[in-house]
C-alpha cells in the first residue's frame, strides 16, 4: 500500500510544482511522478537532514516535499535553459 501511495501522493506534489514552475506542458504523470518523489527526497534532505518519505503524510511534510519537487524543477530548468524561469 505505500508504494501506491507514493505513487499518487509523488504525483500530485510532482504536478503542483510542475504548475508553479509553469513546466506542465513539457512533462507527463510519469515525470510528475518522478519528480514528486525525488522532491521528497531532496525536501526532506535540506529541510529536515533526513528522507521525508519515511515520515507520516501530514501538511508540513507535504509542504516540504512540495518545496523539494520546486528546487528540483528550478536545478533542471537552470541546467537545461541557462534561467530558473
Amino acid at each position: 500500500m505505500g508504494i501506491i501511495l507514493w505513487l499518487i501522493i509523488g504525483g500530485v506534489i510532482g504536478w503542483i510544482a510542475s504548475m508553479i514552475m509553469r513546466t506542465d506542458a513539457q512533462q507527463g504523470i510519469f515525470l510528475n511522478i518522478i519528480v514528486g518523489i525525488v522532491g521528497a527526497f531532496i525536501g526532506g534532505l535540506i529541510l529536515s537532514g533526513g528522507s521525508i518519505n519515511s515520515a507520516p503524510l501530514t501538511l508540513t511534510s507535504f509542504i516540504v516535499s512540495l518545496l523539494g519537487a520546486i528546487v528540483l524543477l528550478a536545478i533542471v530548468n537552470l541546467v537545461r535553459r541557462g534561467s530558473v524561469r
